[in-house]
């Protein structure tokens, strides 16, 4: 099987030798075409194998690094397996500081070779993307401030590895924040040294995806101590400081970066994205000939409505002052009645969103039936790694709402209060399925073309094509008010729950029904992956709208 396109790439090169050489270069011909794809790794069916080869060793690095990281940081989660939160400290510490001189290696090595850029992924590294990915790392790098002065306010009887911790990830995320937003984010890389680039990538997800760990686990240690207040929790988590932290700044710079925590979670999983990408450009060929590139432009306001921008910033103010109401009854008062009316109010809310968003979802699919634009069907990393977390991150809130329209059914009390959370699960599984339905049919969809240029010549000729040209844009300008709509409607979902709104702890049933170590447990799980696919639904609903 491996004779055949070492012969072929051999005629090709020599053509000479085909016309003339006689039978006493046949053997030579053979044991050269036998060879070849271990002899000239320039050939492309000897790139494939080396690609996949590296590949392969780079993603068993990954594997073996992120179950260590797991382990570790799930075992310092709990008080009583001998493993404490400075361990971890110190593993993630040492991957930051490789990673670290890893990319400064990495930048100083591909500005003095400028033949390991191909080219460049159009598709990689957005300007959405980008700015996203600074926006949180601001906020990660005040996180980082703030920690340094939690920690610093009783240094004393603290390990020193637990203040060197948030100075080195502040010098990752400024170091990695440079290096992602260079134009060797997007560039296609050589296959030179393409090995040692794979594993330094798989490195660098690796150690994302552990920070992510250990951010999302932190945070629901904390969330579970403030929402419980329960004996079995505090046998359970540890989050018990040996020092008290008893000033007032400290206290600020306590509640301050758990309340920061969110924007270093969806910064590690931003990153990790971006990285991923980079790990798939290496050794990757892109024929211009065949794929056409079309820049597009961001132009937030050209040719809608307003509908879509004005019912969006309604839903988000109205989630807002839910949110701010929801916090203060439930933290506040201990009343069941306040309680219950939080609870009701939430319930209602999310209730009308998600109808609405649903609505608007099937009426976006709709009209992609009519729509005539082509299918962009070109391999592209980017895309099938957008739907991969869109589907892989809706099954977080999927099991949320199944493990709770069990508990509901299977409870006997059913009251108002019941009947809404039921309501609120059913409709958070349809609107999590219509909605990646409708990204993903907008993402494999081409870019429209520009009509403008035909239209006046064609509304002389004939007036049907001009009436079909009136419906096509409107069809987009439809397409353009939902997913604006559906952006601003994710945006507040993603605020609600990961700034402090979790019903799951609020609302007995589930918690009566599973325990009090098995339902945090689930939710601890789950949650996150709910949250980041609300603000990956954003960047790819953003995508969808300059798409339209």
């Amino acid at each position: 099987m491996t004779e055949e396109p070492g012969q072929k790439d051999s005629e090709l090169g020599h053509p000479q030798c085909s016309m003339g050489c006689g039978h006493k270069d046949d053997k030579a011909s053979l044991a050269s075409s036998q060879t070849a794809p271990f002899s000239h790794p320039s050939t492309p069916a000897s790139k494939e194998v080396w690609k996949k080869g590296g590949r392969m060793f780079s993603i068993l690095l990954a594997v073996h690094l992120a179950l260590l990281a797991c382990t570790l940081v799930s075992s310092g989660a709990f008080e009583k397996i001998a493993v404490h939160d400075y361990d971890v400290f110190f593993l993630l510490t040492v991957m930051m500081l490789v990673v670290i001189i890893w990319i400064i290696f990495y930048l100083a090595g591909t500005s003095r070779c400028p033949g390991a850029i191909l080219g460049k992924d159009s598709h990689a590294g957005p300007i959405w993307l980008r700015g996203g990915l600074i926006l949180f790392a601001i906020f990660s790098l005040v996180m980082d401030v703030f920690k340094i002065g939690y920690y610093s306010s009783f240094y004393s009887c603290l390990s020193a590895i637990k203040i060197i911790y948030p100075i080195v990830q502040a010098i990752f995320v400024v170091v990695q924040v440079r290096w992602l937003c260079s134009p060797r984010a997007t560039a296609l890389m050589s296959q030179t040294f393409s090995s040692s680039r794979r594993c330094g990538l798989m490195l660098t997800l690796t150690t994302n995806l552990a920070v992510w760990m250990s951010a999302v686990t932190d945070e629901s240690v904390h969330k579970a101590h403030s929402k419980l207040k329960k004996n079995m929790t505090e046998e359970i988590f540890s989050s018990v400081d040996e020092c008290n932290c008893n000033s007032q700044i400290c206290q600020i710079f306590k509640n301050g970066y758990f309340w920061l925590y969110p924007f270093n979670i969806e910064y590690s999983l931003f990153a990790s994205a971006m990285v991923y990408v980079m790990w798939k450009n290496v050794g990757r060929f892109i024929d211009h000939h065949s794929h056409h590139i079309q820049r597009l432009k961001f132009r937030l306001f050209r040719r809608t409505f307003f509908v879509g921008i004005m019912l969006g910033l309604i839903i988000l103010v109205s989630g807002l002052g839910v949110l701010i109401l929801y916090e203060v009854q439930v933290n506040s008062s201990a009343e069941s009645i306040k309680k219950s009316q939080a609870l009701t109010m939430y319930y209602v809310f999310n209730i009308v969103c998600l109808s609405l968003m649903s609505l608007v979802c099937i009426g976006g699919s709709v009209i992609y039936r009519f729509d005539k634009r082509d299918m962009d069907r070109h391999k592209n990393p980017t895309r099938t790694l957008d739907v991969a977390l869109l589907m892989g991150a809706a099954l977080g809130q999927y099991a949320i709402s199944y493990y709770s329209i069990v508990a509901i059914v299977a409870s006997t009390p059913r009251d108002t209060l019941s009947a809404l959370n039921l309501t609120y699960a059913l409709l958070m599984i349809a609107q999590h399925t219509f909605q990646n339905v409708f990204i993903i049919e907008g993402l494999h969809r081409q870019p429209p073309k520009e009509d403008h240029k035909h239209e006046s010549h064609q509304k002389e000729l004939y007036g049907l094509t001009f009436v079909n040209i009136n419906k096509m844009n409107w069809r987009r300008k439809f397409l353009r008010e939902i997913s604006m709509f559906l952006l601003l409607s994710n945006i507040i979902l993603w605020i609600m729950p990961a700034f402090g709104a979790r019903p799951q702890f609020d609302n007995d049933t589930e918690l009566n029904f599973y325990g009090d170590s098995m339902w945090p447990a689930i939710v601890d799980i789950c949650l996150p992956f709910g949250i980041f696919y609300r603000m990956h639904a954003v960047a790819s609903l953003l995508e969808v709208y300059i798409m339209s």
